[in-house]
């Protein structure tokens, strides 16, 4: 009997190729240039190369530091969240004041209580949210500036136009940070991020406190 390739049929087959050796199974395919085993698409790999890869997890926020940081998100106002944590403690002053038009007692003992929480609860708050969020001094944390202006509407009539001139000057010495008050803000801390903002406010109430002499 006659080989199935035979003839002119047995040239066009061309040469036969070996057996891949046993050692060699599993190993893939040799690619057409020699240049070693063809493992699949590569693409695939490198998808899997991509999911298999550490991912950096970012730090759950804890709610009540970042509620209190931020005073209730006044702080994430833009431009300028710190105006925007001024603004916010004068409205509530003046929602108050002119609303319930308490004594002048009232005020102030409501004024003081609200100075002692925003202190007492912002240094804790500011400290967790500047460490949540890699930032040492971090723009929407507000509280500070809180406790600032409500520092500067101590003794303040109960109107808008002294609200409104207590206002501008916390922004003023906030800002500008006469001696010593840029030097608080090497506190560690949340202790830096509010005290600086207390002393600004300490500052804004004796000169509002002098202006009202003549105004």
């Amino acid at each position: 009997m006659s080989s199935p390739l035979s003839g002119k049929d047995a040239g066009k087959a061309g040469p036969s190729r070996p057996l891949p050796h046993p050692a060699n199974a599993g190993r893939g395919t040799e690619s057409p240039q020699g240049r070693g085993p063809v493992l699949g698409d590569p693409d695939k790999y490198a998808t899997l190369r991509m999911t298999t890869e550490k991912v950096p997890i970012q730090p759950e926020k804890t709610r009540w530091a970042w509620t209190v940081a931020t005073f209730f998100g006044a702080g994430l106002g833009k431009p300028g969240p710190g105006t925007w944590g001024s603004v916010a403690a004068v409205l509530l002053w003046a929602a108050l004041a002119l609303g319930f038009h308490p004594s002048t007692q009232t005020l102030l003992l409501t004024l003081v209580a609200g100075i002692v929480l925003s202190v007492g609860l912002g240094v804790p708050a500011a400290t967790i949210a500047a460490r949540e969020s890699g930032k040492k001094d971090p723009g929407f944390v507000v509280i500070d500036e809180v406790a600032g202006q409500w520092i500067t509407l101590l003794f303040c009539p109960a109107d808008w136009r002294h609200g409104l001139i207590a206002l501008i000057l916390f922004r003023l010495f906030d800002i500008t940070k006469p001696f010593p008050v840029r030097r608080l803000e090497s506190l560690p801390d949340g202790w830096g991020i509010v005290f600086d903002d207390v002393a600004a406010g300490l500052y804004a109430l004796g000169v509002a406190s002098l202006l009202r002499i003549w105004i």
